[in-house]
């Protein structure tokens, strides 16, 4: 009885973990790295065609991506997932598997002119389709018995559409249980529920994407993002936000029927809203097919009165490129929707060439941005970004939706845990970035009294004893200049200043509003002389 950590450990994406158990290989998730790695993950230790099942907690691709070259390796068995789960991985693997063969294309293209060797893609459009074929779609709270002596059951854990943190019980010469948070959403978000609260388990496997903060008090969405269009069109500009086709582009929709019906913008009351992806375009359509077991009660009212949550006059569905190309001949202040969320990739990339460079409009980011991704740039307040090969100047306004997350923070990871009134044997924290998995688990060890470790890839735990039976070799693949090195030294140790301010003045509550007003004073003194360099 066995748990070999692979992928998002110490890292935020690329999802993979096996359990051996009752003599079966199974893997939980197996998902796409995004963005630069950090850790060179091991390969999945026993070939593909003897893995024995797939549990997938979400649809994203950081957890699912995998999957189409685990099939075309061999793998046949079956996949566990949620119904909603099952339909939205139908659209994503489809078209990831058409973003590779593209990709493939074009790189063969060049290949061929400069007599570079054939490049291969990770799957093919035939592997995803025998994938989604092999997918098995649940509900919640299902006691599922995969195999003898292993049962599963999903719960909510309130990231996506059908996203669930999965328990496994295994019966072999002893009985042991586990837990696979999956991403543990954010709380009181659009269109479905919170988190439903963990079972009891011996052993935990939990992300920790925002371990190390909190979004603060939850601000009102639709008076923020109403402001903000109403100033960038004001301006005459366009309001462009890179957003994650399946989840955040449905929430921001709800958002913005309500600004429609509510008519809270003064001289723009007919806005247009684009949403240039045919992936978004497809996974709103799956949203509004009625998987009314995954909605929450403010949504299913407004279903019972015939209101679809996330459509309304003036919103445009884009998917083919020459509708994409249109919409920047659109002169009129609009809003543009398009993947993907982190600027690496899609239509966005385009939209963003035609919008940076304009001082009238504004570009709002609305998730997570992972290190070295261009999204992370532009939040860092790069001066120029390259897209397609030119030098994009960056005179638009970019703004970040506070506490917008899909992700539960430090807080509410640390709360979910508690809510099984049980300690578990061990936590195992995973999908963060390297400093905050080390530092989400001694903050559990502080907070909750319990046993918690952030293992690396090729980590091996024995579920019977808890203990580790052999470690990964652990190998950083991010290369760096000595210079560049000692630039970053110098700005973690800024960085590890204001996470400890930002520690005082949580702690500060308790002072006098005198002292406030000059520690306030104090902060906004030392912003504006930096602000202005």
């Amino acid at each position: 009885m066995k748990l070999t950590f692979l992928g998002a450990v110490h890292e935020v994406t690329g999802s993979c973990t096996l359990l051996e158990a009752c003599g079966k290989h199974i893997l939980i998730d197996c998902g796409l790295e995004q963005g630069p790695d950090i850790y060179e993950n091991c390969e999945i230790p026993v070939p593909a065609m003897d893995i024995d099942a797939v549990l997938l907690t979400h649809a994203h691709m950081d957890h699912s991506g995998k999957i189409p070259a685990l099939v075309a390796q061999g793998y046949k068995g079956p996949i566990y997932a949620t119904e909603a789960t099952r339909r939205l991985c139908a659209i994503m693997l489809r078209d990831s598997a058409h973003i590779q063969e593209f990709e493939a294309q074009w790189r063969n293209r060049k290949a061929q002119r400069s007599g570079q060797p054939f490049y291969v893609p990770l799957y093919t459009m035939a592997d995803a389709e025998r994938a989604i074929s092999q997918f098995m779609g649940y509900p919640y709270g299902e006691t599922i018995e995969i195999f003898p002596g292993i049962s599963i059951r999903f719960s909510d854990a309130g990231h996506l559409l059908g996203s669930a943190s999965i328990y496994v019980e295994i019966q072999e010469e002893e009985k042991r249980s586990i837990l696979f948070s999956g991403d543990v959403g954010n709380q009181n978000r659009p269109l479905i529920r919170d988190p439903q609260a963990p079972p009891v388990a011996d052993y935990v496997v939990v992300e920790s994407t925002y371990g190390d903060r909190l979004h603060g008090e939850r601000p009102d969405y639709v008076s923020q993002i109403a402001s903000i269009m109403q100033d960038t069109f004001d301006r005459g500009g366009n309001l462009v936000i890179p957003s994650f086709a399946i989840g955040r582009t449905q929430e921001l929709l709800y958002l913005m029927r309500i600004i429609k019906e509510e008519k809270l913008l003064r001289g723009h009351e007919d806005f247009t809203v684009y949403v240039d992806s045919p992936l978004a375009v497809e996974a709103t359509r799956i949203y509004s097919a009625g998987l009314t077991d995954y909605y929450d009660q403010e949504t299913l009212a407004l279903l019972a009165k015939g209101i679809d949550p996330i459509n309304f006059p003036g919103l445009c569905l884009s998917v083919t490129a020459d509708q994409s190309k249109l919409i920047n001949e659109d002169r009129r202040p609009k809003v543009i929707l398009s993947a993907s969320g982190m600027c690496e990739a899609g239509r966005i990339r385009h939209h963003l060439k035609h919008n940076l460079w304009r001082g009238d409009s504004t570009i709002l980011f609305v998730g997570y941005q992972s290190e070295g991704t261009v999204g992370r740039k532009l939040l860092e307040g790069a001066d120029t970004v390259r897209l397609f090969g030119e030098e994009i100047t960056v005179k638009a306004r970019i703004l970040r939706l506070a506490g917008s997350s899909g992700h539960a923070d430090r807080d509410m990871l640390t709360g979910w845990l508690a809510q099984m009134g049980q300690k578990p044997k061990k936590v195992f924290v995973n999908h963060g970035d390297d400093e905050v998995c080390d530092g989400f688990a001694r903050h559990l060890e502080e907070t909750l009294g319990v046993s918690a470790t952030a293992p690396f890839s090729g980590d091996e735990y024995d579920l019977l004893t808890g203990e580790c039976t052999a470690r990964g070799v652990v190998v950083k693949i991010t290369k760096v200049s000595d210079g560049r090195r000692r630039a970053n030294t110098i700005f973690d140790k800024l960085l590890a200043a204001g996470k400890r301010l930002l520690r005082i003045i949580e702690g500060s509550r308790g002072l006098s509003n005198k002292e406030l007003a000059r520690f306030t004073d104090q902060i906004e003194s030392l912003c504006d002389k930096y602000s202005k360099k």
